[in-house]
């Protein structure tokens, strides 16, 4: 055995990790399925839209935490204006983030939204009622993509921030400690 080589990363949260494609996979598996050998609208509708509001709430709320150590939310304020929130951990929290744990969560959360995509146009191509629900199982994985998306880019941004400022506090007191010594 060579020690000189870099052991492969495995998950750090294998039931997370599973959890998390579980869902997702649980209402496309059940749509595509009950589509076949079910033909009951109303079923097939609940059960697959309860499915993916599962998944969005797990994703959103577990395994997005855990994974990649990010969360948002949405709240409206007085006004009726939409203001979105972030959570982050911070940057050397981020920096310990596993590999795997984050390609798999980002790959499936968009692989997902393509998924129910490509359904949705089956669906309108083929003209089937089970377009609607589609739509809603389509927007669920968008609204995760985007609150992802938009929480990633706020963590960076403060940690190029906190960088900066960082930087910038110990080269003005490298050069008042430089100044007072003369």
């Amino acid at each position: 055995m060579d020690l000189s080589q870099p052991v492969e990363e495995n998950y750090a949260n294998p039931k997370t990790c599973f959890f998390h494609v579980l869902f997702k996979a649980s209402a496309l598996a059940f749509y595509f399925l009950s589509t076949l050998f079910v033909n009951s609208f109303v079923i097939i509708f609940v059960i697959t839209v309860v499915l993916a509001a599962l998944g969005f709430w797990v994703v959103k709320n577990v395994s997005g935490c855990i994974l990649v150590r990010l969360r948002w939310w949405n709240e409206i304020n007085e006004q009726g204006e939409s203001i979105w929130r972030f959570q982050c951990l911070d940057q050397e929290s981020l920096a310990r983030i596993n590999q795997k744990d984050s390609w798999l969560f980002w790959w499936t959360l968009y692989l997902n939204a393509v998924a129910w995509g490509i359904f949705g146009i089956f669906s309108v191509v083929r003209l089937e009622v089970d377009y609607l629900f589609v739509a809603v199982c389509f927007s669920l994985a968008i609204a995760n993509i985007i609150g992802f998306t938009k929480c990633r880019k706020d963590a960076r941004n403060k940690i190029q921030g906190f960088s900066s400022r960082t930087i910038a506090s110990r080269f003005s007191s490298t050069l008042q400690s430089a100044f007072s010594l003369a």
